[in-house]
C-alpha cells in the first residue's frame, strides 16, 4: 500500500504564523502578498505548506503583476494550483479590478492624464500583448466609450489611422485620448510611438476630432506623451 499524500493546510501552521489569524489581528494591509495568496488557496501540497507554496508561485510567476498577467489556463498548470485554486485567485484579482473603478461614475469626466490613466491602468498594466485603445469623449470631456482598436506591436506599417477614429466618428465624439500599453512594464515612449502619435493627431485635425493625449501604460506607471511634448506641438 502506497503512502497517503498529505496536503498541508493553514491549520497545520503555528497559530502565530497563520495568515487568516494575522489578517484578523493586524489587518489585511499589514500582511504579505504570499499570505494573502495562501488565504485564497487554503491548502498546500505534499512537503510544502500553503504559505511556502504561495511564496513559490509568486517567485515563479514574477510577483503579483505576473500572477495578474498569467492566463487562467496557464495558472491551472502551475504546481499546486489546479482549476479550483486558479479560479479563486482570478476571482480575487477581478474583484480588485472592479473595485478600482467602482468609485467612478458610469461616464466619468476626464480633467487630467491621471483621470484617464485611472480608468485603464489596472487592466492594461497587466496585458501580455500590446493593445491600442481610445477613450472617446463628448464636448464636456465625459467618457462615451473605451474602444479597442488594435492588439499587437504598435507601428505605422500595421495600424490604419482611420481605424483609430472609426468609433469616434460613429459616436460623434468631440475628442479622444489614445492609450496603449508596453508589456515590458516600462512606459517610456519609443520613437515609433512618437511617429504614430503624430499621424493620429494629423488625421484628427482632418476629421475635426481633437486628440487630447496619448498615454503609454506600464506595470506601475504611465507616461503622458503630451506632457512630455512627444508627438504634440
Amino acid at each position: 500500500m502506497g503512502e497517503k499524500s498529505t496536503n498541508y493546510r493553514i491549520s497545520d501552521l503555528a497559530t502565530s504564523e497563520r495568515p487568516r489569524e494575522r489578517l484578523a489581528t493586524l489587518g489585511a494591509e499589514a500582511i504579505s502578498n504570499a499570505e494573502l495568496i495562501a488565504i485564497l488557496m487554503r491548502s498546500g501540497v505534499e512537503g510544502m505548506n500553503v504559505l511556502r507554496l504561495a511564496q513559490a508561485i509568486l517567485i515563479e510567476l514574477g510577483g503579483l503583476a505576473g500572477l495578474h498577467r498569467t492566463p487562467f489556463e496557464e495558472l491551472c498548470k502551475v504546481h499546486g494550483v489546479g482549476p479550483a485554486k486558479a479560479a479563486q485567485i482570478k476571482a480575487a484579482i477581478e474583484l480588485g479590478r472592479r473595485l478600482s473603478v467602482a468609485g467612478l461614475d458610469e461616464n466619468p469626466i476626464i480633467h487630467s492624464p491621471d483621470d484617464a490613466a485611472a480608468i485603464v491602468q489596472y487592466e492594461m498594466g497587466a496585458l501580455e500583448k500590446e493593445h491600442l485603445r481610445t477613450i472617446l469623449l463628448d464636448t464636456r470631456n465625459r467618457v462615451i466609450k473605451i474602444a479597442e482598436i488594435y492588439k499587437g506591436s504598435l507601428n505605422t506599417s500595421v495600424i490604419r489611422v482611420g481605424e483609430v477614429f472609426r468609433d469616434a466618428v460613429r459616436l460623434n465624439s468631440a475628442s479622444l485620448i489614445v492609450v496603449h500599453n508596453h508589456p515590458s512594464g516600462d512606459p517610456t515612449p519609443s520613437p515609433e510611438d512618437v511617429v504614430v502619435t503624430r499621424a493620429i493627431i494629423e488625421a484628427g485635425k482632418l476629421l475635426n476630432i481633437e486628440v487630447l493625449d496619448h498615454l503609454v501604460i506600464g506595470k506601475q506607471a504611465f507616461v503622458s506623451m503630451k506632457a512630455k511634448g512627444l508627438g504634440f506641438t
